[in-house]
């Protein structure tokens, strides 16, 4: 028995040594099984084709050093991101990367091997698979239980995905330099993540070189915007897995921030630790860290100490050569593709002409930038600190970034009127070349365009949309099929998840993991690599909505930027599969809370005023605020998700409808909807507005104050909630509506207030409502008096909860994303 086991263990030993040597293939696709080698001529591109693994060398000292690395396929000579043996090079094109029988990863070459995998010795067989994100695993062929990635063993570069400091698995990750550009050996600088003070540190040994200042929240440089962007989970940080950026430590121990530009096809370097933070330059200065010498003054100013400044001591700053006459002499000079100081006061403002008024008007104020997504006007009364230059390269990217406007004296004005900043002078003649490229190709140019456009007219429908997914989404001028507006081209840029990320991330859609079902399909929650939360909406291949609703709804909702919305992170087109990835909300919706006796108290009186001031303040965004106004069309209890602090995001647009600025109402012959949140003039006539939404809003309001859905039964005159607080509000008793739940109400008369606004939203004709804009006024303000409402709508209707609207749908399930609602598309 044991000479019959040692010739079987011999045998299979011989066949794979024979198997290693008579794979003839030089590039595998995503996998590699026990057995295959990968030879210094071999690569192994992932499924996605973003990455390669494969041998590179590196010349020096006339000898040649191989080593196992991974790279970004879709660059030509781009950099080596991982370095399986940095600290051990091979020095013959003989060797070879491969599996071993005990199931480890190593390179080998004749007697000469380095284990680049030490998981335990085990009967199991495992693989190899490069994933799209660049990280390569090991897995178990059995149960593709994951033994062993390259994410957590970095080199010098963190991809998304990736993260550095104390991981779950006992891992404590840092990124090591190499030690020259042509060296991956262990540098001397790391990039350590120190949770006490959430921030980035840069060392050399015990030195700390660089500190992104995070602890600092209000320090808002772009790695502190990607501090915040990505999730920070116990003690460790990572880029969120749908960016396309990266951090790259420099063998001079500059941190890189580099965004990848599929317009230019090439990473762009965003931004470096070399201006550092907190000031780096000193007052009214700019830091460009592209030059050699990265600290200068501002136009119209000087530094404060020259001799200090000439010997590298610029914490002086600098000062200006002519005062300012605080007049309307004063004007401003522009700064593009600057990161603005964090000391600015901030002022809600309709424009930027609003913004630039403020300040003209106000001697304190220095300068102004104004956020056109945030409406927010920012104003800096104090010392204005360093300014960093962000320029890309990437006119698509700089271009939505606010302009800093910094006020100067009436004669800086006219020499510095065409001054950006110290970036822009590089670029004015480049721009200029481009200019004469442009104009001498103009006539190829149109003849190319109408090439474009004569084979984009042939393609059929599915493909175009396939290919706007994967190019990045666009909102096509497309005409409203029931008597709606044109609306105008918009790129959007929608990141695109892998299936193999997605199913991985649901436990390959697990039913323990589905949070409910709606009529665009199933609802599953998911957690990505990185640690990240998701809501995954699956369409249904049975579904009755389908392709055109779940597109119309991500061109909607991924160009909306609002707190109080529910944030879209992506989608995923694939292997037939059309899904969309949504931030998760742990509280699932308000109905769950709103409509259930127990969860109820926990919707004190102060939760349940600062979820109507966010759901006021989203649909505020959507009606006046947003790009484009829009219609929310389906605005009710369960779609309203709640965040871990119960702070509200509006859901669920695949009613949603765009208006144009000159056009204040649309007809549909389709009503489609939820049984008591319709308007009137919506559910009789298939007329919508924004009057619709604060109808529904109205609604909401009432239901949230009382805890009473609208379509109950209530012992008055009336059968639903209108009706029944109507009938309370007219006998001087509509402090009774508050939910009997609550008693921790001082004031009772914020109660009536709040009654009061309610009725308002919900009278019988749309030109009686109040706009958002009112709502949000009369919400914020506890002294002006309210005019007193009309009757409510629908006061002639009787009805209970089970009465229904032609064409319209009720709501089945509260899900994290989805509700049973008819998708009209635009």
């Amino acid at each position: 028995m044991a000479m019959a086991s040692t010739l079987y263990f011999f045998a299979i030993l011989l066949f794979y040594y024979l198997n290693l040597f008579s794979v003839n293939a030089n590039s595998y696709r995503e996998f590699l099984q026990m057995g295959q080698s990968v030879r210094t001529s071999d690569t192994v591109v992932s499924y996605g084709g973003n990455y390669k693994l494969g041998f590179f060398t590196r010349d020096r000292d006339n000898s040649t050093k191989y080593y196992v690395g991974i790279w970004f396929k879709k660059v030509p000579n781009d950099k080596v991101v991982w370095v399986a043996n940095r600290d051990y090079a091979f020095q013959t094109s003989s060797a070879f990367l491969t599996i071993q029988p005990d199931g480890n990863i190593a390179i080998r070459d004749g007697q000469m091997m380095y284990l680049v995998t030490n998981v335990p010795n085990s009967s199991y067989s495992t693989y190899a698979t490069l994933l799209d994100s660049g990280n390569l695993v090991l897995l178990n062929n059995s149960n593709k239980r994951i033994l062993w990635q390259s994410f957590n063993n970095p080199t010098d570069t963190l991809l998304p995905g990736m993260t550095i400091g104390h991981t779950d698995t006992g891992y404590n990750l840092s990124l090591t330099s190499w030690t020259s550009a042509d060296d991956p050996a262990t540098g001397p600088y790391t990039l350590q993540f120190n949770f006490g003070s959430v921030s980035l540190t840069v060392n050399k040994g015990s030195n700390v070189l660089w500190i992104d200042g995070n602890s600092n929240l209000s320090i808002q440089t772009v790695f502190n915007r990607a501090v915040l962007e990505q999730n920070i989970y116990k003690d460790y940080f990572s880029l969120p897995i749908y960016s396309n950026s990266r951090f790259v430590l420099d063998v001079s121990g500059d941190l890189k921030y580099e965004g990848w530009s599929e317009k230019s096809k090439r990473w762009l370097s965003i931004q470096s630790s070399k201006c550092g933070t907190n000031n780096s330059c000193g007052v009214f200065s700019i830091c460009n860290p592209r030059d050699h010498d990265p600290c200068q003054c501002l136009e119209g100013f000087e530094p404060f100490d020259t001799d200090s400044w000439g010997k590298g001591d610029r914490s002086a700053g600098c000062v200006r050569l002519k005062n300012l006459s605080c007049n309307t002499t004063d004007g401003f000079v522009r700064f593009f593709s600057v990161e603005l100081p964090p000391n600015h006061a901030n002022l809600m403002l309709n424009s930027q002409a609003q913004c630039n008024h403020t300040c003209s008007t106000n001697c304190s104020c220095l300068a102004f930038a104004y956020d056109l997504f945030a409406v927010n006007c920012m104003l800096w009364n104090e010392e204005v600190l360093t300014l960093k230059n962000i320029s890309t390269d990437n006119q698509d990217a700089d271009k939505n970034k606010p302009i800093y406007f910094l006020k100067v004296a009436a004669s800086d004005i006219l020499t510095t009127s065409n001054v950006t900043n110290a970036a822009n002078r590089h670029g004015n003649r480049k721009r200029n070349l481009i200019l004469i490229v442009i104009l001498t190709s103009f006539l190829i140019l149109l003849i190319l365009l109408g090439l474009f456009v004569y084979r984009t007219r042939k393609q059929s429908k599915k493909g175009d949309d396939l290919l706007n997914f994967e190019v990045g989404m666009s909102m096509k001028v497309n005409k409203d099929s029931d008597k709606g507006t044109k609306v105008k081209r918009k790129e959007v840029k929608l990141p695109l998840f892998s299936f193999v990320s997605v199913s991985a991330a649901t436990n390959n859609f697990a039913d323990t993991n589905k949070l409910g079902e709606g009529g665009f399909g199933p609802v599953y929650k998911g957690k990505l690599l990185n640690g990240d939360e998701v809501a995954v909406k699956r369409l249904s291949k049975r579904s009755g909505q389908g392709w055109e609703e779940l597109r119309n709804e991500a061109l909607l909702i991924a160009k909306l930027q609002h707190n109080n919305l529910v944030r879209l992170l992506g989608c995923c087109i694939e292997r037939d599969e059309k899904m969309l990835i949504y931030e998760f909300m742990a509280n699932t919706s308000l109905d769950c809370f709103l409509f259930d006796a127990e969860k109820r108290e926990m919707l004190d009186w102060g939760t349940r005023v600062r979820i109507i001031e966010g759901i006021a303040q989203g649909l505020l965004y959507l009606h006046q605020y947003s790009r484009f106004r829009i219609i929310h069309r389906d605005l009710k209890a369960s779609n309203i998700l709640l965040d871990t602090n119960m702070n509200p995001k509006i859901s669920d647009f695949g009613m949603a409808r765009i208006f144009s600025e000159n056009v204040l109402q649309a007809n549909t012959n389709r009503i489609v909807g939820t049984y008591g949140y319709m308007s009137p003039e919506y559910a009789m006539e298939g007329v919508f507005s924004i009057k619709s939404d604060v109808f529904s809003f109205g609604v909401l309001l009432l239901e949230i104050i009382s805890g009473k859905k609208n379509t109950g039964f209530y012992q008055t005159n009336s059968f639903d909630l209108l009706g029944y607080a109507w009938d309370l509000w007219t006998n001087n008793s509509g402090v009774d509506l508050i939910d009997s739940k609550l008693d921790d109400i001082s004031n009772k008369h914020l109660v009536t207030k709040y009654v009061n606004i309610g009725l308002l939203c919900v009278q019988q004709s749309p030109e009686d409502r109040p706009t958002m804009s009112d709502v949000v006024s009369m919400i914020g303000n506890d002294t002006a008096s309210l005019p007193s409402p009309k009757p409510p709508a629908f006061q002639n209707v009787r009805g209970t909860e089970s009465s229904s609207l032609s064409g319209s749908t009720r709501e089945n399930i509260s899900v994290n994303v989805v509700t049973n609602s008819i998708v009209e598309a635009r």
